[in-house]
């Protein structure tokens, strides 16, 4: 293995802290990823990696050879790439984790028209709808739909998703049609959504006049943790519930769903596109990239961005 190949599994072993999961994305055996690493430690002559039965950790000599190798792998890539395949051609494996309802409701139904755009492209579809280690686990992006918490991640915002309140109607039969946050308060019922985190039922969010966020508790007789079940709730009658509008397109179609208090929506939902640094450069990541952001666009709150901007002109001295 040369010196290229070698830098090239250290690095897939740091970033997944591995051997085995670094053997598994690389696809070679993982008695050869040991082997060079240890040839590579042999010939610089310090050790890079702490090895034990739970972990692989970098050591400072380490830390400092992953950071001078990452820019000249990316490099590389970028350079066979574009003579393997030509400019405008992606080819080669991408690891997607999107949240199972947009991988259900637009990714995989567009697939095919990717494919055929580009036929040298391989997609893995992951839908864990749980918080991963996109280097741990070897997935060069994510879609996530809400706010972000801090990390070393690239960002990319795609835009809003627009929330509608909705309900079936049979619900509006029994209990009549709300036209007010404040009538859910008295003889309504709301299906409740335990937060992932937490796990305590989620309260329900309308902006009021001004703009400002508001909560109200409103009551419940089920409570789920998964959107399958919260449309299959609702479907049944058991209660009201927030969910972003191309979820339930379909039944809302049909007249199985109905929209309530339109005027009265939750704040949309900023959807963005994550992918570690050193994906960051990779043709197969752009197209997807540029392909998805097209997908999700007539799904956004157009007005929520353009209130954005204009906040943002405001803001300009």
């Amino acid at each position: 293995m040369d010196r290229f190949e070698q830098y090239r599994v250290f690095a897939q072993v740091a970033e997944m802290g591995s051997f085995i999961k670094a053997a598994n994305a690389l696809e070679v055996p993982r008695a050869s990823v040991s082997a060079a690493v240890q040839q590579l430690e042999a010939q610089l002559g310090v050790r890079l990696l702490h090895r034990t039965t739970r972990q692989v950790r970098l050591t400072p000599d380490g830390e400092r050879l992953l950071d001078r190798v990452r820019p000249l792998l990316v490099e590389v890539e970028d350079i066979e790439q574009l003579f393997r395949t030509g400019q405008r051609e992606a080819a080669g494996r991408l690891i997607i984790d999107a949240p199972s309802r947009i991988a259900r409701r637009l990714i995989a139904p567009a697939l095919p028209d990717l494919l055929r755009r580009y036929p040298r492209l391989q997609l893995t579809l992951s839908s864990t709808d749980r918080v991963i280690d996109l280097v741990q686990e070897g997935v060069d992006c994510a879609i996530r739909v809400g706010s972000l918490h801090e990390s070393s991640l690239v960002v990319r915002p795609l835009g809003h998703i627009t929330l509608i309140n909705c309900a079936s109607p049979s619900y509006l039969r029994e209990h009549g049609e709300p036209n007010q946050p404040a009538e859910l308060l008295d003889g309504h019922w709301a299906v409740g959504y335990a937060s992932p985190k937490s796990g305590r039922e989620l309260p329900w969010e309308f902006q009021s006049d001004d703009g400002s966020e508001q909560l109200l508790d409103v009551p419940s007789r089920v409570v789920v943790n998964n959107a399958e079940n919260y449309i299959a709730c609702c479907l049944a009658g058991l209660g009201l519930i927030q969910i972003p509008r191309f979820d339930i397109q379909n039944l809302l179609d049909s007249g199985q769903l109905v929209e309530v208090m339109p005027t009265h929506r939750a704040a949309s939902m900023p959807v963005s596109l994550l992918y570690p640094h050193r994906r960051q450069r990779s043709r197969r990541l752009a197209v997807f990239h540029e392909w998805f952001e097209a997908l999700i666009q007539p799904h956004l709150d157009i007005r929520n961005g353009l209130e954005r901007e204009q906040r943002k002109g405001l803001a300009l001295p």
